[in-house]
């Protein structure tokens, strides 16, 4: 038995609910002996602790750490790592917020998206100057000055949102293709580098949970 196989994968960030960690709460494991595995996820890692009850925690780990736990009751065992060196593990508790604190900050936040996106809009037509190239355009085909509300100023605005509509792969809750969308793409390269630099700073400063 522990001449075992033990494969383990962690992903580099690992969201639990419980202050109590366990090694199957944030890792996928596989061995070929059924009781060893189920030892081996029951292993306890960690407990956070403190009186902040509400409020999210995170701890970083070395992948080392997690196999040192597993030789203290399999210490011939051969853990293969299939994952990260170095993960964090973020305890968010599980809160109900009330209702219409959540509906007032959608709406708070729809309001600040829509004026700060016709802003940015606005500015830029005023930047490369579209009301005169349409003015003029509208001169050498229609022979007339423009009104300024022309069929130019309506189809422009009619593209701008369907290249919104269409750039960022979404109508309402339905994706227009499976693609990730560019915002999709972009939260997971922020994602990336939130959880390096602070694996990083961690291991810089000390922090982070390694053997000895």
């Amino acid at each position: 038995m522990s001449s075992q196989t033990i494969y383990i994968k962690i992903d580099k960030n690992v969201l639990v609910h419980n202050r109590n960690i366990t090694l199957g709460d944030i890792a996928k494991i596989e061995c070929t002996d059924v009781g060893m595995l189920r030892k081996i996820r029951q292993k306890k890692v960690y407990s956070f602790q403190g009186t902040h009850a509400k409020k999210n925690q995170f701890q970083v780990f070395s992948i080392l750490k997690i196999i040192q736990l597993i030789h203290e009751d399999y210490p011939n065992a051969d853990v293969q790592n299939e994952g990260e060196a170095d993960f964090i593990v973020e305890y968010v508790p599980r809160l109900n917020p009330p209702m219409g604190v959540a509906y007032l900050k959608t709406i708070l936040l729809c309001i600040v998206i829509f004026f700060g996106s016709a802003f940015t809009i606005m500015a830029f037509n005023n930047d490369v100057g579209v009301s005169e190239v349409f003015a003029k355009f509208y001169m050498q085909v229609m022979g007339k000055e423009s009104s300024g509300f022309t069929e130019l100023e309506v189809f422009y605005s009619i593209g701008i949102a369907f290249g919104i509509l269409v750039f960022f792969n979404h109508v309402g809750r339905k994706k227009i293709t499976p693609d990730p969308t560019p915002l999709q793409v972009e939260m997971r390269k922020y994602e990336n580098d939130i959880d390096t630099t602070f694996i990083e700073n961690s291991s810089r400063g000390g922090s982070n949970i390694d053997v000895g």
